[in-house]
């Protein structure tokens, strides 16, 4: 991620709690916004307290820096509202919005969303991998290769020796115009950058997390993936 740049996370419910945690143990500079202000009460982090879908809190939170915007409120028309919203505001931002119901999943693409992730469809996806691929005492690789967003997943690919990509910078790349996927981030000697800027310059041995649809995740192997 950027240095200059930040993460918001609208909606402090279960969810966005657990997306705040994951946050912190990767470090990473962020905003919570939510209407209840009991809901911070321990809270260890910079948070704003008002209502997610209001220019005046985007503002507040800092969406004019922001790389991203992380939408896990309870209600779908405020997060269609919220998507629209911080669309407008900065145009440039990676924005993932949650979808309460499956029925609202293409009007929240519609409002903006770069991705949408729609909790019944993750809960039908690992109750399918339990059933089909568990037994009582192998669990350990249960959350490996979900689908997290409809109709788009995240792979992560491995730079070997070969590849046509190293020693490329993101803007140079530019998947998102040959290919319609694009760089979630990269992992390098154990360190994850988020969101890796136009100038970051991809190295052998580096981890790429892609996101994409299952043909544009494909694309990208064909294209630029060289196996030991």
């Amino acid at each position: 991620m950027r240095t200059d740049e930040h993460l918001i996370v609208l909606g402090y419910g279960d969810v966005g709690k657990r997306i705040v945690e994951v946050l912190q143990d990767h470090q990473l500079s962020f905003v919570a916004v939510d209407t209840n202000e009991q809901n911070f009460s321990n809270a260890d982090f910079p948070y704003v307290v008002g209502d997610g879908t209001d220019e005046d809190i985007l503002k507040e939170a800092g969406i004019d820096k922001a790389s991203t915007l992380i939408i896990t409120l309870n209600d779908d028309n405020d997060v269609i509202f919220a998507t629209l919203i911080g669309r407008g505001m900065k145009p440039d931002s990676l924005i993932f919005s949650r979808a309460n119901s499956v029925r609202s999943i293409d009007k929240i693409y519609k409002a903006g969303a770069d991705y949408v992730g729609s909790l019944s469809i993750v809960a039908g996806q690992m109750l399918a991998k339990i059933t089909s691929t568990c037994t009582k005492y192998e669990c350990d690789d249960l959350f490996e290769d979900i689908v997290l967003y409809e109709g788009i997943g995240i792979e992560k690919f491995h730079l070997h020796k070969g590849s046509p990509i190293v020693g490329i910078s993101i803007v140079e790349l530019d998947l998102v115009k040959k290919l319609g996927c694009r760089v979630l981030g990269v992992e390098r000697n154990k360190e994850v950058t988020i969101d890796p800027h136009d100038l970051f310059v991809l190295e052998l041995g580096d981890v790429v997390a892609v996101v994409g649809s299952r043909e544009q995740m494909e694309l990208f192997h064909n294209a630029y993936v060289t196996k030991n």
